[in-house]
């Protein structure tokens, strides 16, 4: 691996720990209220946000390949500006409050629909993957792993503290891929 393949695998990991500060905080919102059967609790919300998160940006990457011809000249300036409204829906999602805080019983119906919320921007960040240097399957695989990790990591850090750090990493999220989308454009 050279110093331009290593680069972009880097890029990945910003990436991939942006796009899992969703799953991360629903998971921490998720974890101090539902203090019971913890290591079902994150292994299940690991493996749906995981899975998700790998999957939609798949989607968006094979989307963004066959656009991509028609738009190549522009293609910086369209992943900068989904990344920069992500970003900036991050940060703005980040001063609401949780669509975890009704949930009363964690079923595998809920873990869907909110595994599917949470990644539906990661679905959108695909298209910045077609100008990295870095195969999409290896990309989604650390955007999937990475999350699964932050959403176990959430659901325990939920349980000990609550939920003040829920909205900080919505914001942080935000803030790299709005960097992201700057790094892309001026690449």
């Amino acid at each position: 691996m050279n110093f331009r393949e290593s680069f972009a695998v880097i890029e990945v990991l910003f990436l991939a720990v942006a796009l899992s500060m969703d799953a991360f905080a629903v998971s921490i919102g998720l974890g101090s209220k539902h203090k019971g059967k913890v290591i079902a609790l994150a292994l299940m919300a690991g493996t749906y946000f995981g899975i998700f998160q790998a999957l939609m940006p798949m989607i968006g990457y094979l989307g963004g390949r066959g656009v991509l011809g028609w738009i190549e000249a522009f293609a910086p300036w369209v992943a900068f500006s989904l990344l920069l409204l992500i970003g900036g829906k991050m940060i703005y999602e980040s001063f609401a409050e949780g669509i975890e805080e009704d949930i009363a019983h964690i079923t595998h119906r809920v873990m869907l629909i909110l595994a599917i919320a949470t990644s539906i921007d990661a679905m959108a960040a695909g298209f910045a993957l077609t100008l990295l240097d870095v195969g999409p399957i290896l990309a989604c695989l650390i955007i999937g792993i990475t999350t699964f990790m932050f959403s176990i990591l959430g659901i325990l850090v939920g349980i000990k503290s609550g939920t003040w750090l829920e909205s900080k990493a919505e914001f942080f999220g935000g803030i790299v891929l709005i960097l992201i989308g700057f790094k892309v454009l001026l690449a």
